[in-house]
């Protein structure tokens, strides 16, 4: 008689892997002690970055999220997509600009929080994101300028189920430096080369790079590429009136960085307050609205009985409309 046979056993198995996109935004902020004294609450956003499909961008708040923060800065990150839930972890660094070495300052916990647009519930972030006494006494806080990396993982929504027939090997993750790419072209206007155009400004002469200027202003597009150029094309040479020399290097700086350079040899607040004057003037005489509207948010924040009615007066002649009202309402209540 033949042995009984024992019943075939068969295993499965699957799992439920999660799919991610992760990217890094690196936020240089000159400055710092200019943009101090803004107001609590009060912000500055970096350019929007994509990660997962969807827009973000960092906030930046140099006197604290709130009265309860104001001995801090604080840092957000903020969903800019519109009408949008995402899930996403994300990590806030501050990077030595002398030795490119980055610290964690805050990481959100391992479950993905949500940012709701639809909600206005957009941004979450780091309240204390560092002491304002400890900033300014680190190595992360060099020539006026901090550096902030913030890198985000988005928690796509569709999540497949895998069956495990074979097995599967994930390669390691690639660590992609961050962009340099200002510290590029801020090294390019330092050193000169390839500079096709000579500057001259209430005698000082800077060098620069005629497709630079004409790809941030469509001033000095018009005048070096258009049909009625105003310049020295046998010399290479532009002559600049009624303009200083130091607001031409601020200018020139940003054209250069899309910043602002730091102004620690200025003495006081009014001289500071000067310079963003003679800065929306340049600013608006070569169609730089983003340089333009920092300036006029930097006036914003200075205003005070002694400035009031001049800094009306300059916002009158170059059609800034939120600087005027500014004034206009600092006048209502302090006069």
């Amino acid at each position: 008689m033949a042995a009984p046979q024992r019943p075939t056993t068969t295993t499965t198995a699957s799992a439920c892997i999660p799919d991610t996109a992760r990217g890094t935004h690196v936020f240089t902020l000159a400055g710092y002690r200019l943009h101090k004294g803004i107001g609590v609450g009060n912000f500055i956003r970096s350019a929007t970055f994509a990660v997962g499909g969807y827009a973000w961008c960092i906030r930046y708040y140099p006197d604290g999220f709130s009265s309860e923060y104001k001995d801090s800065v604080s840092v957000c990150v903020e969903l800019q997509s519109k009408n949008s839930v995402v899930r996403a972890l994300y990590d806030l660094r501050l990077t030595s600009r002398a030795t490119g070495l980055s610290s964690l300052i805050f990481s959100r916990p391992s479950s993905f929080p949500a940012f709701d647009s639809c909600k206005n519930d957009n941004f979450r972030g780091a309240y204390t994101f560092m002491k304002r006494d400890l900033l300014e006494a680190s190595p992360y806080l060099q020539d006026d300028c901090i550096v902030i990396q913030c890198d985000v993982t988005v928690l796509l929504k569709k999540i497949p189920a895998v069956a495990l027939a074979t097995t599967t090997t994930k390669t390691s993750d690639i660590q992609v430096p961050p962009s340099d790419l200002l510290n590029n072209l801020a090294m390019l206007l330092e050193g000169k080369k390839g500079a096709d155009v000579v500057i001259k400004v209430g005698g000082e002469t800077y060098h620069a790079h005629k497709i630079v200027l004409a790809m941030r202003s469509p001033v000095f597009d018009a005048e070096l590429y258009g049909p009625m150029a105003m310049w020295d094309k046998e010399k290479q040479c532009i002559q600049i009136v009624d303009m200083q020399p130091a607001v031409f290097r601020a200018l020139l700086h940003f054209i250069y960085t899309d910043s602002l350079p730091a102004m620690d040899d200025l003495l006081d607040s009014h001289d500071k307050r000067e310079m963003m004057r003679h800065l929306l003037v340049a600013a608006d005489r070569y169609a730089m609205d983003r340089l333009k509207l920092m300036c006029e948010a930097i006036l914003c924040k200075g205003l005070d009985a002694e400035s009031v009615a001049a800094t009306l007066a300059l916002a009158d002649q170059h059609r800034c409309s939120k600087l005027r009202d500014a004034c206009i309402e600092y006048i209502k209540l302090f006069t």
